[in-house]
């Protein structure tokens, strides 16, 4: 019986053993799209507890803890942190089998050397073990990601964000590069004008210009994506529950935007309209600045309105939703492909009905100019796991060039989420070593070895200019 969690974990052949220890074990890790927090970057944050560090803001701990029973108050609430701590730790071993107990323990492994299994009968001496090295320097957020070899990150910014703390990493002089991304959702959602007109007025602040007309808005984007490319900035991101394509005019859109401006109704169709023409007003925009755009598409979020109400967003009550249609992504890019505005492009999927449309979508605009310009990204949240990835790599082979993929990202909250770069790199090269071993690929270690490292690394430095 092999053991749990050794090194050769996830790695079932000799040669996918010897693929990752001699070529991906040690790669840099380049993580180009993560929700950390710049401000605790900025200032070399000192967790104080292993909960702060490891169970505020993490949804996928919650969610699972309220399957288990766990009361509210020990996952968004006001327990102590010990005692939020111990229901988690009495959670862990029902999670066996959810990529949170492959997490959980990698994590314990990789930044604590703890090797026992978390439980309620573990739970006091790791908690009080973990907590104690996360009170050291050698256990700040600076020393997190030195640990884990980041060479650089990505975080996720509204454009309203001044990027104070942006200037501030940069002239600290921290040796890792940390990069902003641009995230327009919130000047997009008209459908909740209350909302949407107080997040316009932010934009006029940061902007220092008056938005009372679609071109003033656009006008206050463009300054923004100018602010932020002058801060370095190279990637922006959108969310979206459809990819979004409907016919419009300019002159369609300015009058619903006026119409929010002064707080008359708007239909779904006219949403949607408006949405299709900003999509498109802003890659051009990214397409002008050399960007990678990223478009995350599929997931319904706040499904709970109770909890909505109660916690607010980002808690833990979003899901897969429907199929994207395809059609309209198709003509999304068609339309920017069309004028040759197409920039390179990050294309993720929720619902893994849609994986071979997605790895089939992509070779539509690959025009040649650059390797693998039109990229289907990684698994993504609730696919983020073994079958996830597997199913994504295996999808990507058979109907594009998997050798071209610029690989894993953590869309995480946590500063002890980049083992999740481990678990890619083991299972990709478990792939290729059984293949190897099979006889359906050549027994080529240093080219197979390349392909790995390019993956896991190369790709992306080269895809991002790094």
């Amino acid at each position: 019986m092999k053991k749990f969690l050794d090194e050769h974990f996830l790695l079932h052949t000799k040669t996918a053993q010897e693929l990752y220890h001699g070529f991906a074990k040690e790669l840099p890790i380049i993580d180009y799209h993560n929700h950390l927090p710049p401000d605790q970057i900025a200032n070399n944050h000192q967790f104080g507890n292993l909960t702060q560090a490891w169970l505020y803001g993490d949804h996928y701990k919650w969610r699972a803890m309220r399957a288990n029973g766990v009361d509210e108050s020990y996952c968004t609430g006001n327990k102590p942190d010990v005692e939020k701590f111990n229901q988690w730790a009495a959670t862990v071993p029902y999670t066996l089998r959810n990529p949170l107990y492959h997490w959980t323990h990698l994590e314990l492994q990789r930044y604590f050397n703890v090797h026992d299994l978390l439980s309620p009968t573990t739970a006091f001496v790791i908690y009080n073990e973990c907590s104690a090295k996360l009170s050291s320097p050698e256990y700040s957020v600076h020393s997190l990601l030195r640990k884990m070899n980041v060479e650089m990150l990505c975080t996720t910014d509204d454009p309203v964000d001044d990027l104070a703390f942006h200037k501030q990493i940069k002239e600290s002089g921290f040796g890792i590069t940390v990069l902003p991304a641009f995230r327009p959702d919130k000047a997009m959602a008209v459908e909740n004008q209350a909302v949407y007109n107080s997040y316009i007025n932010k934009l006029e602040a940061a902007a220092n210009v008056s938005i009372a007309t679609l071109d003033e808005l656009l006008g206050a984007l463009q300054k923004r994506v100018d602010y932020f490319d002058a801060q370095g900035c190279m990637i922006s991101d959108h969310g979206l529950e459809q990819a979004i394509a409907e016919q419009y005019t300019r002159a369609e859109a300015a009058e619903i935007f006026a119409n929010v401006r002064n707080g008359k109704e708007v239909t779904r169709a006219q949403v949607l309209q408006f949405k299709s023409l900003m999509l498109v007003e802003l890659a051009k925009m990214y397409h002008a600045k050399g960007w990678v755009q990223q478009y995350h598409i599929g997931a319904i979020r706040n499904n709970n309105s109770r909890a909505m109400r109660l916690l607010g967003a980002d808690t833990g009550w979003d899901s897969i939703g429907n199929s994207i249609i395809a059609a309209s992504l198709s003509t999304f890019l068609d339309t920017l492909d069309g004028s040759n505005q197409l920039a390179k492009t990050i294309l993720y999927n929720l619902n893994p009905a849609d994986n071979a449309m997605m790895a089939t979508m992509t070779g539509n605009f690959n025009d040649g100019t650059v390797a693998g310009k039109v990229q289907w990204g990684s698994a993504w949240w609730f696919l983020d796991q073994k079958d996830g990835m597997t199913q994504q790599i295996n999808a990507l082979s058979n109907m594009g060039l998997l050798s071209r993929f610029v690989g894993m990202l953590t869309d995480s909250r946590s500063f002890l989420s980049f083992p999740r770069h481990e678990y890619f790199r083991r299972i990709l090269c478990n792939i290729f070593g059984e293949e190897i071993e099979k006889g359906e690929l050549p027994s080529d270690i240093a080219w197979t070895g390349k392909i790995i490292q390019d993956i896991c690394y190369g790709n992306a430095k080269g895809y991002f200019a790094l």
